[in-house]
């Protein structure tokens, strides 16, 4: 019977890695998916789900995907991509040391919300205030929101948070920046949001306004601009974890890894639409320029 993993994740895609190892998908190696979108009360079944089948190896890649793995398992090896402290979450007892039956990827997504504040700030240096766009109904939210709210404090900059947790409410909360006149809008570190990437896209071009995103997609759908974690090192990473695992590796002794690759990528396509100018110290900094 082929090694089995789970992917229990409220967005995300399948983690290379794994075929480095004689791992070839349909043959020896199969992945069974169970996705919430969005709806987080709905993780912890079906991570529950996935314990009973059962598979060999849980793959994380949220916050809230990473809780549920963990409160449905303490034995079934569990590989996680987190965008919060994984000691603090209690995934592992340190990062060089796990402990238990968890170990990953460690992302400092809150901690580069400075740098989109930053980023938004030097788009719009004249704007009153900035918008930030929130998913109230994921764990790690409260967390972001205090994180912005104190960078925005320090700066003396105003903001204006809407939330939305549904397409409709995505609706609403992009005309609340656009009734606000907001100077720019930062979306939130959501995997619900970022499966609505689309429709976020389409509103703050149709509304004209400059928005911030945290990863590359974004920018390569048509957002304006993005800057966080190089996410094709990290999904790599555990996918080559989660190999090692079924090779007979222990989490316990593969410590977690933290990301170091950032990337910032503009696009000058979406922001002669907007009628807007990246400084010349943003663009002297970006990774990628689509033009």
């Amino acid at each position: 019977m082929p090694a089995s993993a789970a992917v229990c994740r409220p967005s995300g895609c399948n983690p290379p890695g794994s075929q480095d190892f004689g791992f070839v998908e349909g043959q020896n190696f199969e992945f069974e998916y169970a996705f919430a979108a969005g709806r987080f009360d709905e993780l912890p079944k079906l991570a529950s789900d996935l314990v009973r089948r059962p598979v060999a190896v849980i793959i994380s890649t949220g916050v809230g995907s990473g809780l549920a793995a963990k409160g449905a398992t303490s034995t079934i090896p569990h590989v996680f991509l987190s965008q919060d402290d994984p000691v603090k979450l209690g995934f592992v007892a340190s990062l060089n040391k796990p402990a238990g039956n968890s170990t990953g990827v460690s992302l400092l997504t809150a901690e580069l919300a400075a740098k989109r504040v930053e980023v938004a700030r030097q788009l719009m240096p004249k704007a009153r205030h900035l918008a930030y766009l929130m998913n109230p109904l994921a764990p790690e939210a409260p967390r972001y929101l205090q994180e912005i709210e104190a960078i925005a404090r320090g700066l003396t900059q105003e903001l204006v948070v809407v939330k939305a947790s549904n397409p409709e409410q995505i609706d609403a909360a992009l005309a609340e920046v656009n009734r606000q006149r907001a100077g720019a809008l930062i979306v939130g570190i959501d995997g619900y949001l970022f499966s609505r990437r689309e429709q976020i896209i389409a509103l703050a071009a149709r509304d004209k306004i400059p928005a911030v995103y945290d990863r590359r997609p974004y920018a390569t759908a048509g957002g304006l601009v993005s800057y966080g974690e190089d996410l094709s090192g990290a999904y790599r990473q555990i996918g080559v974890y989660a190999a090692r695992i079924l090779k007979g590796e222990k989490p316990a002794d593969l410590p977690v890894v933290q990301s170091a690759k950032f990337e910032l990528v503009v696009n000058l396509r979406t922001a002669k639409a907007l009628g807007i100018e990246f400084p010349p110290q943003v663009l002297a900094l970006a990774n990628d320029v689509i033009e």
